[in-house]
């Protein structure tokens, strides 16, 4: 699960989620007033909004992936540098 304090919701996922409630809305209205062309439109901008937000979320998951890689990067570096200030100090042999 993507942490949204670290991750807020990117622009995709923001307009993707606009776009299927409008085309929702859109869609209704047309079932609701014998409108072909609306309720076409509507199930258009839907799966806009979908591809959309799925397109969102897979951004946010690299996103996610590459922090985290450098989180553990850097883990693995500070760790490194620790063993090999203890293995040249005089007269401190490592642990």
């Amino acid at each position: 699960m993507i942490d949204p304090v670290r991750f807020p919701m990117n622009e995709d996922r923001v307009k993707g989620t606009i776009d299927e409630l409008a085309g929702s809305a859109k869609r209704k209205v047309g079932e609701a007033t014998g409108s072909t062309r609306l309720q076409v439109e509507g199930a258009v901008q839907q799966v806009k909004g979908k591809l959309e937000n799925a397109w969102g979320r897979a951004k946010d998951a690299v996103h996610e992936a590459n922090v985290e890689a450098d989180v553990q990067h850097e883990s693995r570096l500070d760790e490194a540098m620790n063993e090999s200030a203890v293995e040249t100090e005089p007269g401190v042999r490592g642990l």
